[in-house]
């Protein structure tokens, strides 16, 4: 069973296997942070996101210029979700947003 998968998985295009490892991390859940710059000044960040997705278009089924999802607004900036910072739904704009995603360390 283990050589059939192991098979499977190396005649995947890289492509299909990045798109069926992001499926297992959609369903097993991320740590995730978004940190917002204005230069190389951090603004705002959010923790314990899940996913980001790409918005699509209600008529026409293609992607929208923006991301969205949902974190906890960690307004002092300390990678912990306080008391009182709340899960919030934030949209992000493809169009000269500074900003980084990446899975929580801590």
């Amino acid at each position: 069973m283990g050589a059939a998968l192991l098979f499977g998985l190396t005649a995947c295009t890289q492509e299909q296997q990045n798109k069926l490892g992001r499926e297992i991390q959609n369903w097993t859940g991320t740590n995730g942070v978004l940190e917002f710059y204005a230069g190389d000044k951090l603004v705002r960040r959010f923790i314990k996101i899940d996913k980001l997705s790409t918005a699509m278009g209600t008529d026409d089924g293609k992607p929208r210029p923006y991301r969205f999802g949902y974190g906890v607004l960690d307004e002092n900036l300390n990678f912990t979700a306080d008391s009182g910072e709340k899960k919030v739904y934030f949209e992000i704009s493809d169009y000269g947003s500074n900003y980084l995603f990446f899975e929580n360390p801590r």
